[in-house]
Parts: structure tokens; C-alpha cells; sequence
């Protein structure tokens, strides 16, 4: 096992082994020694889920209040008025069918990407490079749309898309520790609360199993799950 630095120990000797309030987790992490970035603060839920099975999938968007102090670079994939219509809303790249082939090459610099519904059917070829880093466009996320200028602006605005992982993990930055504590107490409220009301009607047991809220390099705190309500 690798050793931990001075400040990860530091840290770890501050948290309490119990869950706190979100309110007194977002206290406590902003206490602990910083790195000399602007760290990304991180909500981190384990879900009672079986992600195998379709009518057990989480997923979904959250609009954080505050945005998530990210400037993302957006990929937008359209041809006609969208493409003139993503251009005025502040995409960064708009491109055609032609940008496939490039990113099949390699180009991936984009944090975010949308794409007209005609587009689907050569961005579809996409799935492999794209899926696994969570930028393949998807209606369920808003981002397969025609109102492309609309996506554009929510993204750019702090539209945070989470999706469960494999292993019934939902990973979802909530803004940068430099966020003074009511934003990133507004912003993590936004993101539990979010994948609190994606509960598939197939789930069994306890939803929530585990939230943790860390900052890049930091280690997690524990946060007490029965605390946070369905607004």
C-alpha cells in the first residue's frame, strides 16, 4: 500500500470516525490542510442499486446553484441553424459529421458534448471513445437536443450529469474549495437531493447506502444520509 503524505495524515487525524451533517462535513473539509491548486469538491453516494439492470440505472442532471466553478470546454455537433445557433450561445467547437473521424483519432479536447438528433446517427460510432469518459450525448442528460443553444447555456451555467457506476457508485463534483461553505452547501444539497428523486422503482432495500464528500486530496467524510431530505 502506498504511503500516505503528511497532509493526508493530518487530515485523517481530524475526522471523527461517524458521519456528520453535510453543514459540518463541508466545515470540517474546509479546515483541513489544502493543496496548492484549487481543489474540486466531490460528492461521493453508494447506492443500493444493481446497475446490471435496466429498471435499476441512475442517472440524471442537476443545475448546481452556484455553478461547479469550472470553465467546461463544449463540444456541439450539429449542421444548418443549430450549428449558427450553438456558435452565438458560446460552444466552443462546433463541428459537423466530419468531427467523428477526428475524435476516433484521438481529439478529446472537450469536457462536454451535444448533438443534434439527426447527428446521432454517425456520433453513435462514438460510443466506445466517448462512453466511458461520460461525454456520449444522451436525451435522458439534455444533451441530444435540438435547442442546442439551450444546452449550451446550462452547461456552461453549472449542469452537473451523473450516471451510477458498475460498482453502485455515484460520483458528482459539487465546486471548488475556494466556494465559500453556503455555495457548496447549496450545490451538494442540489446533487444528493437530485439522485435522491432518480430512485428507479426497481430499487430494493436501503437507496442510500454511504455519501462521502472529499476535496481532490483530501480523504472523505462521511455524512449522514438520514440528514438530507426530499425538498
Amino acid at each position: 500500500m502506498a504511503k500516505r503524505g503528511k497532509k493526508h495524515r493530518e487530515a485523517n487525524a481530524k475526522i471523527e470516525a461517524r458521519a456528520y451533517q453535510l453543514q459540518e462535513a463541508l466545515e470540517l473539509l474546509k479546515s483541513l490542510p489544502a493543496a496548492k491548486f484549487d481543489e474540486t469538491i466531490e460528492v461521493a453516494m453508494r447506492l443500493g442499486v444493481d446497475p446490471r439492470r435496466a429498471d435499476q440505472m441512475v442517472r440524471g442532471t442537476v443545475q448546481l446553484p452556484h455553478g461547479s466553478g469550472k470553465t467546461k470546454r463544449v463540444l456541439v455537433i450539429a449542421s444548418g441553424p443549430q450549428a449558427k445557433q450553438a456558435e452565438e450561445a458560446g460552444a466552443d467547437i462546433v463541428a459537423g459529421e466530419e468531427i467523428v473521424a477526428k475524435i476516433m483519432e484521438g481529439f478529446l479536447d472537450f469536457d462536454a458534448v451535444v448533438a443534434t438528433p439527426p447527428m446521432m446517427r454517425v456520433v453513435g460510432r462514438l460510443g466506445r471513445v466517448l462512453g466511458p469518459r461520460g461525454l456520449m450525448p444522451n436525451p435522458k442528460t439534455g444533451t441530444v437536443t435540438m435547442d442546442v443553444a439551450a444546452a449550451v447555456s446550462e452547461i456552461k451555467a453549472g449542469k452537473v450529469a451523473y450516471k451510477v457506476e458498475k460498482t453502485g457508485i455515484v460520483h458528482a463534483p459539487v465546486g471548488k474549495r475556494s466556494f465559500d461553505l453556503e455555495k457548496l452547501n447549496d450545490n451538494a444539497s442540489a446533487v444528493i437531493q437530485s439522485v435522491l428523486k432518480a430512485k428507479p422503482p426497481g430499487a430494493k432495500g436501503k437507496y442510500v447506502k454511504s455519501i462521502y464528500i472529499s476535496a481532490t486530496m483530501s480523504p472523505g467524510i462521511s455524512v449522514d444520509a438520514s440528514s438530507i431530505t426530499v425538498s
